[in-house]
């Protein structure tokens, strides 16, 4: 099996050169690039498996690579920032990015995230049972297909949004926590907080919801999670 390839976006060159080489060191085929508009034309060239992208960077910043590549792309994206505010974070996630680490970070816990991304991306830890497609009124999720319909429409999800709904979808009923959540769909290996959950269950809502100011199907269980009702 070809080595999983992962694209660096970083113009600090010392962190820079010292990702790719741990990255390399584990096994994946890198690449770098020390400016956004360099690295979005190697991401469109090269297809890599998972990007990191930090957020500060000459010619194009972070937030507007993570746009762009949004629009045709569902690749894993974990931005770095030397921010440490919730509104950057939460930026991110609204863009798309998958999973961001605040500067200064460990490359071993780089690493980690870079492994749990891409473990996802791979499905290897699907955790829910692959049969006929789940049914809520005009809601149908198709878990071979990996596809959402919606009064028989194709409702387009990222591979995140569409492991939390099959989540919910399939356990009717059942509160779980942000912390359940973030076990379930992210890995148990994942250091995000749990408002990157409360992000992509406001996205949800506004694709498969009728009205997603007033929810009917993804519920909000106060002082605790979500719930979905069937």
């Amino acid at each position: 099996m070809a080595a999983q390839s992962v694209l660096i976006v970083e113009d600090e060159e010392n962190l820079r050169v010292a990702l790719q080489f741990n990255l390399e060191q584990e096994g994946y085929d890198v690449h770098s690039a020390p400016d956004g508009l360099t690295g979005l034309e190697i991401a469109r060239r090269e297809h890599p498996d998972l990007l990191i992208l930090d957020v500060m960077l000459p010619g194009m910043n972070g937030y507007d690579i993570c746009r762009e590549i949004r629009k045709d792309s569902d690749v894993p994206i974990l931005m770095l920032t030397a921010k440490s505010e919730e509104i950057d974070k939460v930026v991110g996630l609204e863009l798309g990015a998958d999973d961001y680490v605040t500067k200064p970070f460990s490359v071993r816990e780089l690493i980690a995230r870079v492994h749990a991304l891409l473990r996802r991306r791979r499905g290897e830890t699907q955790g829910t049972m692959i049969g006929e497609p789940l049914r809520a009124g005009d809601l149908s999720v198709d878990l071979a297909g990996h596809i959402v319909r919606k009064g028989g429409e194709i409702v387009e999800l990222t591979p995140r949004e569409f492991e939390l709904l099959a989540l919910l979808v399939a356990n009717p009923g059942r509160a779980y926590s942000r912390g359940q959540i973030l076990d379930a769909v992210w890995g148990p290996n994942h250091f995000g907080d749990e408002r990157t959950v409360d992000v992509h269950v406001r996205w949800l809502r506004l694709k498969i919801e009728d009205e997603p100011s007033e929810p009917r199907r993804i519920v909000t269980v106060r002082g605790l999670g979500y719930r979905f009702e069937g």
